[in-house]
């Protein structure tokens, strides 16, 4: 495949983190994820538990992201699938670090880093799961129309001063 395919999901390089690290920016400021931006957005992008990490290009520019993790302390999606199938939460993995350029939405750029993510998950034997902040409709819609099933809503306190409505979502 060219440079060029359109909606071509392939794993990310270190070459391409400037540009995930400025599609993340445009998507803060448009859309307020991520809720808190990091103080090393690239580093962010970076988990250390990181099973896999991909970009979806769109036109031969970086159009989306996602990465795949182990659950960490916090996570709370992979608690409750566990719990729900009577099983370890250490048996899920974690999707997230998902976004898409806004320039690129419509394309179903979002399903496809999804489906990659989701593959890589099952290839490991692990079942994915996910949190998302309930404010942002869109990406749950996006779940949702991938017949995902949210598990709860719950409230997670991320500071002092901050209480996050979050949704726990299982593939």
């Amino acid at each position: 495949m060219d440079k060029k395919t359109p909606g071509r999901v392939r794993p990310r390089t270190e070459d391409d983190l400037q540009a995930c690290v400025r599609v993340l920016g445009e998507v803060h400021r448009q859309d307020g994820y991520p809720v808190n931006w990091p103080a090393r957005p690239g580093e962010w992008l970076t988990h250390a538990a990181a099973l896999g990490n991909w970009v979806a290009d769109l036109d031969g520019r970086v159009a989306g992201h996602v990465g795949l993790t182990r659950s960490a302390e916090g996570d709370l999606a992979p608690v409750l699938w566990g719990e729900r199938n009577g099983t370890s939460g250490e048996r899920a993995a974690v999707v997230g670090r998902l976004f898409v350029a806004s320039w690129a939405r419509g394309h179903g750029i979002g399903a496809l880093l999804m489906g990659r993510a989701v593959a890589e998950a099952r290839h490991r034997g692990l079942h994915p799961v996910l949190d998302v902040v309930a404010s942002d409709t869109a990406a749950a819609a996006l779940y949702e129309r991938l017949g995902w099933t949210r598990l709860a809503t719950v409230e997670q306190r991320w500071s002092a001063s901050q209480v996050v409505t979050v949704h726990c979502y299982s593939a």
